[in-house]
């Protein structure tokens, strides 16, 4: 909160000028920017080589089901990471093994497609402990009354870069091969953690109480905690049903080469389309939340049937513009919803376990997700690409019914309380309120 006990805007103004004052953020910024735009590279190269070289959508399923599996396997010590050690330092070391990692994707041909799996596996394994310590420590680098903003700013930050990255990777690909984009992302992370070098401010608070406590118990007091403070328990569980439906991303490809037969190309505007929807959705959920986020858990419901939506209008679309236009919609919902419950938990979440509740946050969804893309894939096959993405789209759209009538007894007082704004000596662990 500033002086007038009131959040700072969340519009383009107030985000240029966050830029421009903190110098800190603005390096994690760009280090998350160029990574990010070398990531969407890689999967635009890699799923068209994979649909390429086996024709099937479920190639593609297991593509995404290898990159977020992982990531909920490594969960128990990724955040157990990302609250004992240097959080600024575990993330350059993810950087520089994510650095190697993805040059062997060039090894990666026709004749060796195991390989491609293998190597997405071990790429998730350090991306399960480098997101939870990026979302832990940003309530760190930035003043509180501007944490709204570098929020908004970070959820867009994914939507803009997979808007440039998904364009431009299938423009490469197309023109000069899937090891072009395989290169990119390689030296993406070199960028990366170079700009994280230069980060001055802490990513951690310093820590008052024993942080020797083993994987095992620190596994079990992060559930005690999600399950005590009930608006924690309804954040987490939000993200979960989003994955559930969010496997529609592995029949992207499967519509723009199988339908609309305009390739790499096509594949690239479609995901751009994603990213130009998720880049503007944190900015517009901020908004409708309201003054102190009062409408926090409505705006979230609300987002998430958009998701639904949006995907399944892409069931029925008949060209390819059309389809670009559902996806954005789809997305506007997805993005809103994913950095509105981010916001709450950077919020209501003491430092010395917040990379935890994160690394356990990103868990459910990263495996609803996995198991969603494996589903959505198969149904592709077996029914066609428009009947799965209907089927799927259904699903967003019961889980947010579901969830708003799972959340009443969170939406019967105030979200939020004056103690949950963090602030740069807010080491103490207090009771949530509504504890059980």
């Amino acid at each position: 909160m500033n002086e007038a006990g009131v959040e700072r805007t969340t519009g383009a103004r107030a985000s240029i000028d966050l830029l421009r004052r903190n110098r800190d953020f603005r390096r994690l910024f760009l280090a998350s920017a160029i990574s990010l735009g070398g990531d969407w590279f890689l999967f635009v190269a890699l799923g068209g080589l994979l649909l390429e070289a086996t024709g099937k959508a479920t190639a593609v399923g297991f593509m995404i089901f290898a990159q977020e599996v992982p990531v909920f396997l490594a969960t128990p010590w990724a955040g157990w990471l990302a609250d004992r050690l240097d959080r600024r330092r575990l993330m350059i070391a993810c950087d520089l093994a994510r650095t190697v990692i993805c040059a062997s994707f060039l090894l990666v041909g026709p004749d060796n497609l195991w390989l491609a799996y293998a190597l997405l596996v071990a790429l998730s394994v350090f991306a399960a402990v480098f997101d939870p310590a990026s979302s832990a420590a940003l309530p760190n680098v930035v003043d509180p009354e501007d944490l709204p903003t570098a929020n908004a700013l970070s959820g867009s930050l994914w939507g803009t870069m997979l808007a440039v990255g998904a364009a431009a990777g299938g423009v490469v690909a197309t023109l000069f091969g899937p090891n072009a984009a395989f290169a990119v992302d390689s030296a993406s992370f070199v960028v990366s953690a170079l700009l994280l070098l230069g980060v001055h401010r802490a990513f951690s608070q310093p820590r008052e109480h024993d942080e020797h406590v083993g994987i095992a118990e620190a596994t079990r007091e992060t559930v005690r905690y999600a399950r005590q403070d009930l608006r924690v328990w309804a954040l987490v569980s939000v993200k979960f049903g989003f994955g559930a439906a969010a496997g529609v991303l592995a029949l992207i490809a499967v519509f723009a080469k199988d339908i609309f037969h305009a390739g790499d190309v096509g594949f690239g505007l479609l995901m751009a389309a994603r990213g130009v929807g998720a880049l503007i959705g944190p900015f517009v959920g901020h908004r409708l939340a309201g003054p102190g986020h009062r409408r926090l858990l409505p705006v979230i419901a609300c987002s998430l049937a958009t998701f639904g939506v949006g995907y399944a209008l892409l069931g029925i679309t008949p060209v390819l513009w059309l389809a670009a236009a559902a996806i954005l919609i789809a997305h506007l919902g997805g993005g809103s919803q994913w950095v509105l419950s981010s916001y709450g938990l950077q919020r209501l979440v003491p430092d010395h376990i917040r990379g935890r509740i994160f690394a356990f946050d990103f868990a459910l969804i990263t495996l609803s997700l996995g198991v969603s893309s494996l589903l959505a894939s198969t149904l592709a096959d077996q029914i066609g690409a428009r009947g799965a993405v209907l089927i799927v789209g259904g699903i967003a759209l019961a889980w947010a019914g579901i969830w708003w009538l799972l959340t009443a007894a969170v939406r019967a007082t105030p979200f939020f309380a004056p103690s949950d704004s963090p602030t740069p000596h807010d080491t103490v662990e207090r009771p949530p309120p509504g504890a059980e």
